[in-house]
């Protein structure tokens, strides 16, 4: 197989609009989650991280161009514009492009929405985001939960893989919309408070909105200082239940073995996981029975969700590009919530950022519908 990295990369988001300003706000301990009360999402007020729409608009503003946009475009264009200009690349058939996202456009379907209805559909989305750049391949739109934004990442490694492209482009983006707060509150899921991943005193979740976006590539002779090696993936889908994981951690357990297989790599190798760590009861516990079956219980792990809120479909990617440059600087960040253990299985959680030689992370996410993905990089050699 091809050696293929994971290079130029971009966040958007309630921490910065750039990936250098997102992580130093993550090293500082800064959290992007604040009261909302927004009576167009939610009679009551909640907690969620989401994007000032005044900078967004004037980020988007600087792209120069004509039409209309939604939000979620908006975020989308922004982030990928600055991967695609550092890339440098040409948009030729060798390129490809992923579109990662949970819900995509839903807020088209709201009553007060003023586009159209068929801006939900995601082959909309992935067409217009290929025609704004010129891309000369089809957009293939990925939706796999909360899985989307990892996976999409294992799925462009086998494209390369097999030949189909030398580069790929990667943009995921998910927002915090009536939909979405709605459907998370029926399952008496959403926390009244910042959450707080795998603590004792965790209670839920909070949403968060973001755009990220990553080019995987099989060129080394020009990726950014912070690039990583993709070493091995997996996915499993335990098919416990439609919203429940496996109360064992059965398809974690499995995506992480076979990750690893590939790899080449032995548990006692990974120096950090970064793990999905959603601060929902049933999730935190699910993975500290997983990550304890794999033996990997005293490897150093965070959640980034008391950073950024649950941004679903684009969380595994945004954590990925938290971890790239978790590498870079050899510094592990903060589990942000986190007081006190509140799983039935000892977990290593970061309790504080700080300096530590690292050289192989882990990154996991799960989803509805037993959905789950592990993919291990490694520090690109110089």
């Amino acid at each position: 197989m091809n050696s293929v990295y994971v290079s130029y990369n971009n966040i958007v988001s309630s921490l910065g609009f750039d990936s250098p300003t997102v992580v130093k706000n993550v090293a500082d301990g800064v959290s992007g989650i604040s009261r909302i009360a927004d009576k167009n999402i939610s009679p009551q007020a909640f907690y969620a991280s989401t994007i000032p729409t005044e900078t967004l608009s004037g980020a988007f503003e600087s792209l120069n161009t004509n039409g209309s946009f939604t939000r979620l475009e908006q975020m989308m264009l922004v982030s990928l514009e600055k991967v695609i200009k550092a890339s440098g690349l040409a948009l030729d058939e060798r390129v490809g492009l992923i579109i990662s996202t949970t819900k995509g456009n839903i807020d088209a379907l709201e009553t007060n929405n003023p586009f159209p209805k068929k801006r939900a559909y995601l082959s909309e989305l992935g067409t217009l985001i290929k025609n704004f750049f010129g891309f000369k391949t089809e957009a293939i739109v990925l939706s796999n939960a909360c899985v989307s934004g990892i996976l999409a990442v294992g799925v462009a490694k086998r494209f390369i893989n097999q030949g189909k492209f030398d580069h790929v482009f990667i943009v995921s983006g998910d927002l915090v919309t009536e939909f979405i707060v709605s459907g998370f509150n029926s399952f008496q899921a959403l926390s009244n408070k910042p959450c707080k991943p795998y603590c004792k005193y965790r209670d839920g979740i909070n949403i968060g909105e973001v755009a990220a976006s990553v080019l995987v590539t099989s060129e080394k002779n020009n990726l950014a200082a912070e690039a990583v090696q993709i070493l091995g993936d997996a996915s499993c889908n335990d098919a416990n239940h439609i919203s429940g994981p496996s109360r064992t951690g059965e398809g974690l357990y499995r995506s992480v073995i076979s990750a690893l297989d590939e790899a080449g790599v032995r548990p006692n190798e990974i120096d950090y996981i970064s793990a999905h760590g959603t601060a929902t009861p049933f999730n935190d516990e699910m993975e500290a029975i997983a990550f304890n079956r794999l033996g990997l219980s005293e490897v150093p792990l965070n959640s980034l969700k008391g950073y950024f809120g649950h941004t679903l479909g684009a969380s595994g990617l945004l954590e990925t590009i938290v971890g790239m440059h978790s590498l870079q600087q050899n510094k592990l960040f903060s589990s942000l919530g986190f007081e006190e253990l509140g799983v039935s299985q000892p977990l290593n959680i970061i309790t504080g950022t700080r300096a530590q030689e690292l050289n192989v992370f882990l990154k996991t996410a799960s989803g509805f519908g037993g959905c789950n993905t592990a993919i291990i990089f490694q520090k690109i050699k110089r």
